[in-house]
């Protein structure tokens, strides 16, 4: 409990009267922590605090690695920073030994400052000097980045671009062909095959496989164990989601992602209808947060990784992976999500990555500056991915099938893009042709109304047709319905159900096996759904877990 008394000793409070001091002991919490403990992380809701015994480590991310640029000790305040540019918490930390802490909230803290001129005074000195802090940090902080040299055309270049970037891993590109860039090339790279990654410590890797470049940039690509409690195939919310409340909850879990987390959410611009963001966050961010969020709790994740096979058994399951390594899991979750549909055109297998774009593929954005972008679909994919490019593009242009942009389109995101000047929405449009051998030139756009046909030159489609499931690679005892969506709860038809008491709401029709977001027959398409679906998904483990082994087996 803190006490006036407590407060008197601290020079930041020695002038207080009694009665302000008093008013601060009410409001203060008394914290104490253990060593290793986190008294707060990067973007956390900030408070002032004051160091009252032990000593805090003072920690900020950049280039993927965490870099200790303070130490505070008995009688330090700090939090005032966030607190008064009304941002998240700038800075990691940690205690170093067992530590006690007085925090108060933020109304709280304004209304210390506005009790005494000399502790504002003092709090003001503190964030001036903070700030240097941080810019000493910007500045002299070892930026781990890697160079990755290839052409734009280059598939295999543009599959690694998206690897990193999705994976935020901060990395250069350089294009040989692009004659600005050319000259920068560095001398060990020029002349041999492409693409080629320079890392960070010098070493050269010639056309790596994404697998290789993702162990050698720090990403896991491997389980560490043979057995978990529960195993979740598919990064996207669901399967973030679920892997951080499985590890939070104490289940031993493997996160298995193909490419990077965050799915298809992950690929989106910006997101402004999601709970508790009312400015938006990118998908990006919002991937990224549950990423730290799972591994600070104990889940691991591994990328690059794609499940092939699902072996049910009586005691537990065995998820093979690409390359033919298994694990065991006592519990699954699949929340693949879906892929993009491909355009049935002749040629588009032939210029996908060569002009032709499935989702938003953020990392061409800036290639298409000065350009006419064009876009097909009519859902908020592509009505976020069209706001996007606007800030690149010289005209950006939503081709939409339906006759009502409204159909399928949020109304916050039809404001937004009428209020852009270089974002034309045309409705009854579908393309019908593709130009180009080796990279797209040009489209042919159909009025699906009158039938005219207009060819237009463009070098950027991007496409977003509505995505499927790719479930083909689970056994047949997983039932599934038409589309390949897995079927869970009361979907499961009753004769390919093999006990006798009802399945969970997302057990599939193999008890143990679940499913949550966008690959469960009958999902709604949202982030806040998949979320929701992935934190219920470990609600329902804990029940089917919590029945014993006898009521889960067939009999």
């Amino acid at each position: 409990m803190i006490t006036p008394d407590v407060l008197r000793a601290v020079p930041l409070f020695a002038g207080l009267g009694e009665t302000a001091l008093h008013e601060v002991a009410q409001a203060a919490a008394d914290v104490r922590l253990n060593p290793g403990e986190w008294l707060v992380q990067e973007g956390d809701t900030p408070a002032f605090f004051v160091l009252l015994e032990g000593d805090l480590e003072v920690t900020k991310t950049a280039g993927g690695e965490e870099h200790v640029i303070n130490t505070y000790r008995p009688g330090d305040s700090f939090g005032e920073l966030p607190l008064l540019l009304g941002s998240g918490a700038v800075a990691n930390l940690r205690a170093l030994a067992p530590a006690r802490v007085v925090r108060l909230e933020a109304p709280d803290f304004h209304t210390l400052l506005a009790r005494s001129d000399a502790v504002a005074s003092r709090i003001l000195r503190n964030m001036a000097r903070r700030v240097g802090d941080l810019q000493r940090f910007a500045v002299e902080a070892p930026q781990n980045m890697a160079l990755l040299v290839g052409g734009s055309d280059d598939l295999a270049c543009y599959g690694l671009r998206e690897l990193l970037s999705r994976n935020q891993v901060l990395f250069r590109w350089l294009d040989p062909g692009d004659p600005t860039l050319a000259a920068q090339i560095p001398a060990e790279v020029a002349g041999g095959a492409l693409p080629a990654v320079v890392l960070p410590d010098g070493t050269v890797l010639r056309r790596p496989r994404p697998r290789e470049l993702a162990g050698r940039v720090g990403l896991q690509v491997t389980p560490g164990r043979a057995e978990y409690d529960v195993v979740i195939l598919g990064g996207g919310p669901a399967g973030l989601a679920a892997a951080v409340y499985g590890a939070s909850e104490g289940l031993c879990t493997l996160l298995v992602e193909k490419q990077a987390p965050g799915g298809q959410a992950g690929a989106s611009s910006r997101i402004e209808n999601y709970l508790g963001f009312p400015t938006g966050l990118s998908g990006d961010e919002l991937s990224a947060r549950a990423l730290r969020q799972a591994r600070r709790f104990g889940a691991e994740v591994v990328t690059t990784r794609e499940a092939t096979a699902l072996r049910p058994g009586a005691d537990a399951h065995t998820v093979v992976l690409d390359g033919g390594e298994e694990v065991r899991a006592r519990t699954v979750v699949l929340a693949t999500g879906v892929e993009w549909r491909t355009l049935p055109l002749p040629g588009a297998g032939t210029l996908t990555g060569r002009g032709v774009w499935y989702g938003a593929a953020r990392t061409e954005a800036p290639s298409t500056r000065g350009k006419d972008v064009y876009l097909i679909g009519g859902g908020n994919s592509a009505g976020q991915a069209a706001m996007y490019f606007a800030n690149y593009a010289r005209r950006v242009t939503l081709l939409i099938r339906a006759d009502r942009v409204e159909k399928g389109m949020s109304q916050y995101l039809i404001d937004q893009l009428r209020g852009k000047a270089n974002v034309r929405l045309c409705v009854n449009r579908e393309v019908v042709a593709l130009h180009g051998q080796t990279h797209l030139s040009g489209i042919t756009v159909r009025d699906t109304v009158t039938g005219r046909e207009e060819e237009v030159e463009t070098d950027a489609l991007f496409v977003f047709i509505g995505a499927d499931a790719r479930t083909d690679w689970l056994p047949e005892v997983v039932a599934r319905d038409g589309r390949g969506y897995v079927q869970a709860g009361r979907g499961v038809p009753r004769e390919r159900w093999p006990l006798g008491r009802d399945p969970f709401l997302l057990e599939t029709s193999v008890p143990g096996v679940f499913v949550a977001g966008d690959v469960r027959s009958g999902s709604i398409k949202r982030v806040a759904s998949g979320v929701g679906e992935g934190s219920m998904a470990i609600a329902l483990i804990h029940q089917y877990l919590a029945l014993g082994e006898p009521d889960n087996r067939a009999p």
